[in-house]
């Protein structure tokens, strides 16, 4: 023990002595954010600020702050950002400064990396932060590393400890449950914890979505008050806290939900978290949502800044009863529509077990011989006679007990020792973490793809959370499932990427299961939501409009719900627009303005899915939605409004736009309106400054206000 305290008070010296040879501040910093730390004398690293950026000046006058990555069982009683248990099994973690390193990772991303250690125990903690310096978006992860002489145990292990001091806090969370996914609720954060997490595993944003805007002193819009916005890469179990403690301060601790995930670092071993992405704003929601979207397409989605298909699926078509006859008849639809690619959903395999509903076949990926008598490359053929790729639907995480597979494999299931299978949807959750379940996934993608080099296109669904969960590979010492499940899918998807790098697959969850940036490296586009009522869309797509770029939410036309077509084709354009319908039951009418839909969709796509999003009018706020895209020259722009249920005689006032240019002038163009039909807009044909539709508005209604109709407008300067 007298050794420990001679080592703790020689660390203590030479960490005072490196503050006294350089006292300058850590700067991360962005165009328009800095977050700055700096040590005391006793080494402690401090966040001494977050916010606007100010002058080099400035941040060397910063003082008081508090402690960046609290350890826990030392003065600190508040929820810690780690939790160990040494070998010799003392619970506390005492973390000082010992250095910061930054480098350029490009020309527009810097990484800072600072060293923490504890002086007795000679753990080491790496803060690693990027900042994307264009587009203001920060991203925090934390590498632990053990190099004591035996194993240490973590409860705690966060990616981000971020501070605040401020009068009053205001959450806004996203929440839900299948088909009403991420409604928004905003509350005032009060004395205590406030916790917002999951412990689903593998569907893990069912209920609550990973994301969040925080309002310090007061509630922010969408343009004004300060926020920041945050959300973590991880497909798995996360929790975010939120502690308002005694003196009004609030820290906010972003990572990995620690519950059953107990981790042991053996010695030498490394852990590093999950980032947590987050971006500041002075002028709102809007300007948070334009950083997290500029840098997602570049850095957080697969593919972000290139084209995608636009795709119709046979599910509402035929849903599991067809044949490759039926299926090549329904390609002429997406010929008909002007599509790009045709995806045959759930139905197409199993034999001994055929997939004729969902009780049945899931884990058995052999083409049905009776559907499908010439396989998977018939279609993928008769597809590219006609002009369009072919994609198909996969679960390959999932199985049925009615399958070969179980009957092969039953040790390759989640599921518990001495207790009844669980079941959703009549399925069970493959054992990913063990390495040939890995591999029989991975050999799946790549024999299907060898086999038939012209698919296109996966729909890579996920239909259950975890329950009753027990891994057999694990054995014993389940501390690690939720964290390794969910590195086996990263690793899984690493193979697939490594060999098909631009692959168009689709994140589908059953709806809002799996929407994450920790995803999105490996995927292009994900399925906000199985409830395609467009009235209900308007308000899901608003929702995940805030955290990602429109080219990722896919939204599909489908006959549920009793809008009109125009109205359904409307809501579904602000995204990445696609159909799953009965072309063979639409009238020519409906082909007729559903072809010339998709054509105005390839014209302005450009725009939708490249441009800065302004949301003008929330749905929240009154009994409609009005939302613009503007490109980067400012010269173009397409708005899109949508009348929801209306009330008798019920009056709008004119919208006031965003994004254009206030010297330009700008003619009011309505697009995407029904063949034959007159424009409703009042302001078609006109011409106005971009000043005067900033500071005086728009009459985005038509003269008569119809209950669910919509209004598309494209505003294009001279």
């Amino acid at each position: 023990m007298k050794s420990k305290i001679i080592l703790f008070t020689i660390s203590l010296f030479c960490s005072s002595f490196l503050w006294a040879q350089n006292r300058s501040p850590i700067v991360i910093e962005t165009q328009n954010t800095s977050l700055v730390f700096a040590g005391d004398e006793g080494g402690k690293l401090y966040q001494r600020y977050f916010g606007k950026t100010l002058s080099k000046e400035t941040y060397a006058k910063l003082r008081n702050g508090m402690e960046a990555y609290i350890g826990a069982g030392m003065e600190d009683v508040f929820e810690p950002a780690i939790r160990m248990v040494h070998t010799d099994g003392n619970p506390s973690l005492d973390l000082r400064f010992t250095k910061a390193e930054t480098k350029k990772l490009d020309a527009d991303i810097t990484q800072t990396d600072i060293y923490l250690k504890d002086p007795v125990y000679q753990t080491e903690v790496i803060l690693h932060f990027k900042a994307a310096f264009k587009s203001n978006v920060l991203s925090s992860s934390t590498e632990i590393i053990n190099k004591e002489k035996g194993g240490v145990i973590l409860s705690n292990y966060a990616s981000s400890m971020l501070h605040f001091d401020a009068s009053n806090y205001f959450l806004t969370q996203f929440h839900g449950d299948w088909a009403r996914e991420m409604d928004q609720q905003e509350s005032q954060l009060t004395s205590g914890i406030k916790i917002i997490d999951s412990k689903l595993g593998s569907r893990a944003n069912m209920y609550q979505s990973p994301v969040f805007f925080l309002a310090p002193n007061k509630t922010a819009t969408e343009t004004e008050g300060e926020v920041i916005a945050g959300t973590i890469a991880w497909t798995g179990n996360f929790q975010f806290v939120f502690e308002v403690d005694r003196t009004n301060k609030l820290r906010v601790i972003s990572g990995i939900n620690p519950y059953a995930s107990t981790l042991t670092l053996k010695t030498g071993e490394h852990f590093t978290t999950p980032e947590f992405i987050f971006t500041y704003s002075a002028n709102g929601k809007g300007q948070a949502s334009r950083n997290l979207h500029t840098w997602a397409r570049v850095y957080g989605v697969l593919d972000g800044l290139k084209p995608r298909m636009t795709l119709l699926n046979n599910w509402e078509a035929t849903h599991v009863k067809f044949d490759q006859e039926k299926l090549v008849e329904l390609f002429d639809g997406s010929k008909k529509l002007g599509l790009d690619l045709f995806l045959l959903d759930d139905g197409w395999f199993g034999n001994k077990y055929p997939r004729n509903d969902d009780k049945a076949g899931l884990g058995d990926w052999q083409e049905d011989r009776k559907k499908l008598p010439d396989g998977i490359g018939y279609l993928v053929k008769e597809a590219t006679k006609k002009g369009i790729k072919f994609g198909i639907w996969l679960e390959p995480e999932m199985v049925n007990q009615k399958s070969e597979l179980y009957e092969k494999h039953p040790d390759w299931v989640l599921k518990l020792p001495n207790r009844a299978e669980n079941y959703q949807r009549n399925q069970l959750i493959l054992d990913l973490i063990n390495p040939k379940v890995q591999d029989f996934v991975f050999n799946l993608v790549d024999k299907m793809m060898t086999e038939n080099p012209g698919l296109a296109y996966i729909k890579w669904d996920n239909n259950r959370f975890m329950s009753n969960t027990y891994s057999p590979y694990l054995g014993k010492d389940q501390s690690r499932l939720f964290i390794d499940y969910t590195q086996s899918f990263y690793k899984v998807m690493q193979r697939i990427r490594a060999k098909y790098p631009h692959l168009g697959i689709m994140l589908c969850s059953g709806g809002g299961g799996r929407t994450d940036y920790g995803a999105l490296k490996y995927f292009d586009s994900f399925w906000p939501s199985d409830n395609t009522d467009a009235a209900e869309r308007v308000f899901i797509q608003w929702g995940y409009s805030y955290f990602f770029p429109s080219n990722t939410i896919s939204s599909h036309v489908t006959s549920m719900g009793k809008q009109t077509l125009k109205f359904r084709t409307d809501v579904a354009m602000m995204d990445k627009l696609g159909y799953d319908i009965s072309v063979d039951k639409m009238t020519p009418d409906e082909i007729s303005f559903s072809s010339a839909a998709i054509a105005n969709y390839n014209r302005l796509n450009p725009i939708i899915w490249y441009g800065d999003l302004y949301r003008l009018v929330s749905p929240y706020d009154e009994d409609r939605a009005v939302l613009m895209y503007t490109d980067s020259t400012k010269n173009k722009a397409v708005l899109f409004s949508y009348n929801l249920n209306l009330r008798k005689k019920q009056i709008f006032g004119k919208v006031k736009l965003q994004g254009l240019n206030p010297d330009n002038e700008y003619t009011i163009t309505e697009t995407n309106l029904i063949p034959g039909a007159a424009a409703e807009s009042p302001e078609n044909g006109k011409v106005y400054t971009g000043s005067y539709l900033m500071e005086i508005g728009l009459n985005v209604s038509p003269a008569k206000l119809r209950p669910l109709s919509s209004i598309v407008l494209e505003i294009t300067s001279k």
